[in-house]
């Protein structure tokens, strides 16, 4: 657009060095970009990404976004704890449906795999170079996506004094009176030690948001709060690893029913994980938010088809492995 523009004479004035300037640091511009729509979207006023390639979509677009603003009765009054509208997303792509959750993996390339990364993990973690780095591990997903056996096969071949597996319920009365990251900032490891965090910070902006524990103030503006709590971490010299398992409706199903058969499984279904199921749309919603929003060059996320566990977990591992060494070069 920009040669375009300057080969017309009547547009040649627009383009000026700075242009061109702006052009040669686009990958900085667009990283500059990013955090800010990250750190100042809020409820009252979110950002909304317009994909600008085509003019008659780009213009649909905006012209739809001003009148579903316009088209608000609740213009200019306070807002509400229950908002009636939804909040914007930063684009209007889904991640989650880009996955392909049909990717599998035979025992036997499994049982290989998984051997020489868990070997390839435990050799990273006693390298010289990491006694002054630390490792956290984030492990979200969907229920039932096989956050445990991940996790499990994950610590495997770990020294045990060098990890802690950090499981996260509802906040006790004690955690409920404090910052909700401080219950995550007690957990953080000293340099030459990893924790595994099973379910993590990002109840705020899932569960919490999704069943209404926060208000809507709260859990837009953790966005921003978990952005800054991880961008410490790295700059204290700690590697984060975010993983979400994803797995599709009739799988979930499927496990739901395992559970329930199988006595050895029961204690891991419960009312809850059929109610969670019901508001799949709206959970599926908040996930895409909280990618959209804090999957950053430092700590991005990496999405995971867990319709096979043998598959997942063999991703989960060469995923940790492959930004351990990455870090450590």
């Amino acid at each position: 657009r920009l040669r375009a523009l300057e080969k017309d004479k009547r547009t040649r004035w627009r383009v000026t060095r700075e242009d061109w300037n702006r052009f040669e640091r686009y990958p900085q511009m667009i990283a500059a970009a990013t955090r800010a729509l990250r750190n100042s979207s809020t409820e009252q006023s979110p950002w909304i990404i317009v994909p600008g390639s085509d003019p008659r979509y780009r213009a649909l677009m905006v012209g739809q976004a001003l009148l579903d603003a316009l088209s608000n009765d609740d213009v200019g009054a306070r807002p509400s704890e229950t908002p009636l509208h939804p909040v914007a997303q930063l684009d209007q792509h889904n991640l989650l449906h880009d996955l392909d959750l049909s990717q599998t993996l035979e025992r036997e390339d499994y049982e290989r795999e998984i051997d020489a990364l868990q070997r390839r993990l435990a050799l990273g973690m006693r390298r010289r170079k990491f006694r002054g780095r630390s490792l956290v591990v984030v492990f979200e997903g969907m229920d039932a996506a096989g956050k445990g056996g991940a996790i499990r096969r994950t610590v495997a071949e770990l020294d045990p004094r060098t990890y802690h597996v950090v499981p996260i319920a509802a906040p006790s009365d004690e955690e409920r009176a404090r910052p909700y990251l401080w219950r995550f900032w007690r957990h953080v490891p000293r340099n030459g030690r990893a924790v595994v965090f099973d379910r993590s910070w990002y109840g705020r902006v899932l569960v919490e948001r999704v069943e209404g524990y926060c208000s809507v103030s709260d859990w837009m503006r953790a966005y921003s709060e978990i952005n800054d709590f991880e961008e410490q971490l790295v700059e204290d010299g700690c590697i984060v690893v975010k993983l979400w398992l994803q797995i599709g409706l009739d799988v979930q199903l499927s496990r739901f029913g395992d559970r329930e058969r199988e006595a050895h499984k029961q204690h891991k279904i419960g009312p809850d994980d059929w109610r969670n199921r019901e508001k799949w749309p709206q959970y599926e919603a908040a996930i895409v938010d909280m990618i959209d929003r804090t999957s950053t060059e430092i700590a991005p996320w990496t999405l995971v088809a867990a319709n096979d566990k043998l598959h997942a977990r063999v991703k989960v591992l060469r995923t940790i492995c492959e930004r351990l060494d990455a870090a450590l070069e």
